[in-house]
C-alpha cells in the first residue's frame, strides 16, 4: 500500500467513526419508550355480571337517551396520544393538556359535533432531549403553533342505545390542524357511558408529510412515516 493510499483509507476510517459515532449518539439519545398507553374504557364490556353476594346475574341497563343527549366537556385524566415506529422500537408521545367540547345526539348524529385541542408545549416522551427535538421547527414549531386542533364534522354508526357497561363502536371523521396545516381523518372510535362518565378511545393514522415534516432519520436509525394518533378522553357533564 503506497502512502497516499493509506492516506485515503485513514481518512476514510476517520470519517466512517465520525459519522457512525454521531449517529450512534443521535439513535441512543432518542431511542427508548418510556410511554405506556392507557385506556380509559372499562377492562371488561360483558352484557352481564355477576352479583359477588347472591351469585345471580346481573342485566347492565341501557343508557337513556336523556343522560346521554347534550353537550360534555373534555375532563382531568383525558390524554391524546401519538407513536412513531422507528427501525427499533414504537415510541409513544402523551399530551395531558387536553380541552375541548362534544355534544352528543344518539337520536340524531347529523346534530353531533366535537371539537377538541391540545396545548403542544406539554408533548412528553419521558426524554427531555427528544421531547426538545420535536417541538422545534423541524418538527412541530410549538413556538409559532402552540395548539394542535381537531373538528369533528361527521359521525357514522352511532347506535341508539348504549348498555352500560359497553362499548359503541363508531366513526368519526373531520379536520386535523397541526402546523397550521389541516388534514382530514377519520377516527375509529368506541365510547361507553360509565359513572356519568362518557370515555371515548379512538385512533386514527396520519403522517409526517401531511404536516410538512420530514420523518427523522440518522446513519444508525430510522423512523416512519406514519404516526399514529390516539384519543383517550374522558367527558363530563
Amino acid at each position: 500500500m503506497n502512502k497516499k493510499t493509506k492516506t485515503w483509507v485513514i481518512s476514510g476510517v476517520a470519517a466512517i467513526a465520525i459519522l457512525g459515532g454521531g449517529g450512534y449518539y443521535f439513535a441512543n439519545s432518542y431511542m427508548g419508550n418510556n410511554v405506556d398507553i392507557e385506556q380509559v374504557l372499562p377492562a371488561s364490556t360483558a352484557a352481564s355480571t355477576t352479583d359477588a353476594g347472591t351469585g345471580t346475574a346481573v342485566v347492565n341497563e341501557a343508557a337513556s337517551a336523556e343522560q346521554l343527549n347534550g353537550d360534555w366537556t373534555i375532563s382531568e385524566g383525558s390524554k391524546v396520544y401519538f407513536s412513531v415506529t422507528t427501525s427499533q422500537e414504537t415510541v409513544n408521545f402523551v399530551d395531558e393538556q387536553v380541552s375541548g367540547t362534544w355534544t352528543i345526539h344518539v337520536d340524531d348524529a347529523s346534530q353531533m359535533k366535537a371539537d377538541g385541542q391540545i396545548e403542544m408545549s406539554g408533548i412528553d416522551s419521558g426524554n427531555g432531549q427528544r421531547d426538545g427535538h420535536v417541538k422545534e421547527a423541524d418538527f412541530f414549531d410549538v413556538s409559532t403553533h402552540p395548539q394542535a386542533t381537531f373538528k369533528a364534522t361527521s359521525f357514522e354508526g352511532v347506535p341508539t342505545e348504549w348498555t352500560a357497561g359497553q362499548t359503541a363502536d363508531f366513526k368519526m371523521s373531520g379536520t386535523l390542524t397541526v402546523k397550521g396545516v389541516e388534514k382530514e381523518v377519520t377516527f375509529d372510535a368506541k365510547a361507553a357511558y360509565e359513572n356519568d362518565q362518557v370515555l371515548l378511545s379512538a385512533t386514527t393514522m396520519v403522517t409526517f408529510e401531511d404536516f410538512g415534516m420530514k420523518n427523522p432519520h440518522s446513519v444508525v436509525l430510522s423512523t416512519e412515516n406514519d404516526i399514529q394518533v390516539q384519543l383517550e378522553l374522558k367527558l363530563s357533564k
